[in-house]
């Protein structure tokens, strides 16, 4: 777990979780939640195999990267207006 604050400067917590089933390929994935509870948000295209590689992957990461990565899966749940 990782604590980070977006460009507003509100806290977020960067953690890892779990996809259980059969295949062990790509079983850990980043997770986004708000600090003080409420939004979160899944990146279930940020996968590792191991939790101690997503751990380590996650203690490397810097803040702008993290904070690129809140801005891209917001923006992606966001709904789109139809035209």
């Amino acid at each position: 777990m990782r604590e980070f604050v977006d460009a507003s400067g509100d806290p977020w917590v960067a953690k890892v979780e779990e996809e259980v089933g059969g295949d062990y390929k790509g079983r850990f994935f980043l997770v986004l939640e708000a600090a003080g509870g409420g939004e979160s948000v899944s990146l279930t295209d940020v996968r590792w195999n191991s939790l101690k590689t997503a751990r380590r992957t996650l203690a490397t990461m810097s803040g702008v990267e993290l904070r690129r990565r809140l801005r891209s899966a917001v923006g992606r749940a966001a709904p789109r207006p139809l035209v």
